[in-house]
């Protein structure tokens, strides 16, 4: 009790403080999100999210070269994909020597070390931004996930680490990971996208990407038909026991700050590691707060980083991972 008991006795200096600190952040916490494009010396700024670019296979070589050096050690490869090239099948996506297939081959011969993830869903494949095959104006669960599968053994065959499903399909998990094993990839890791809300905080991605849904009467005009409702919080443990009963060895969290709670009681309920997506919308918010003075980048960046760390994750896909490493360094 006071006066015996004097907290701030811990707080009076940096040095003090930093001794005691219950959560520190490390380059060994990020996994950085790519994006990549055809073309060739191709470094396109997302105009949504300042200060982050679409890369050509060469300039995606250069990048995981300086990811490395920083201390990171996951990459997050996401794909935009020519419009003539986009179907209601997914047939691209199973290209073996599609940009998927070809960038994660650049990863691995550029730094064979690094973890390479991949993104497993069809929006950018699809000629109606949806994660899904569609038919009579419905998402098909079942016939999605078979093409999912394909595109995850694809993906590991061309030297994926870690297959990431981000489309909220029921049983994709199982049907991924029972390919990847009657295949020979055991070791192939599962980060199932587990607690993924129908968010807004997504648009910038789906700039970048150019995958939202399109705008016709005849198709879902978003995905809440899939992807879980934001007022949820109990749905979110089941889905996640599921996945981790079908297979997965990480679970993922998205958004990240309005869904910290949803972060914890996952944390709280499972024994695998918990993973967070601190998402395109919360980058581009903060951004553009900075811009106009009104918040301090850095501190805010590394407030909002620790707070996800704080809450349970595991691992953070973030874009502001390699600003955060540069100032921790």
């Amino acid at each position: 009790m006071y006066p015996l008991r004097r907290n701030r006795r811990l707080r009076t200096n940096e040095s003090m403080r930093s001794l005691v600190r219950e959560t520190i952040i490390s380059p060994n916490d990020f996994i950085v999100p790519l994006f990549v494009v055809e073309g060739k010396g191709v470094k396109e700024e997302i105009a949504s999210m300042p200060n982050y670019y679409r890369l050509s296979l060469d300039n995606l070589q250069k990048e995981v070269k300086e990811l490395w050096k920083l201390g990171l050690k996951s990459v997050l490869l996401f794909v935009k994909v020519d419009d003539k090239l986009k179907d209601n099948s997914g047939k691209e996506a199973l290209n073996a020597d599609g940009l998927m297939q070809r960038a994660i081959k650049t990863v691995k011969n550029a730094v064979p070390e690094m973890i390479v993830m991949t993104d497993v869903a069809l929006d950018p494949f699809s000629v109606y931004g949806h994660d899904g095959i569609i038919s009579e104006g419905k998402i098909l669960n079942d016939d999605t996930n078979a093409v999912l599968a394909e595109m995850s053994l694809s993906h590991a065959i061309a030297g994926a680490d870690v297959v990431a499903p981000s489309d909220m399909m029921d049983g994709r998990i199982f049907e991924i990971r029972t390919l990847l094993e009657d295949e020979g990839f055991c070791d192939t890791g599962i980060i199932a996208y587990s607690a993924k809300y129908a968010s807004a905080f997504y648009g910038p991605f789906r700039d970048a990407l150019d995958s939202a849904p399109v705008d016709s009467k005849d198709i879902p005009k978003d995905k809440k038909t899939y992807q879980m409702d934001y007022g949820n919080r109990e749905e979110a443990i089941r889905e996640t026991l599921m996945d981790i009963d079908e297979g997965a060895d990480i679970v993922m969290v998205k958004p990240g700050l309005c869904y910290l709670d949803i972060v914890r009681e996952i944390k709280d309920a499972v024994n695998v590691p918990v993973a967070v997506y601190q998402v395109s919308g919360e980058y581009a918010m903060l951004k553009a707060a900075a811009e106009k003075g009104w918040l301090d980048h850095d501190a805010v960046m590394l407030e909002q980083i620790t707070a996800i760390k704080r809450a349970g994750a595991s691992l953070i896909a973030s874009y502001f991972a390699k600003d955060v490493v540069k100032l921790i360094n």
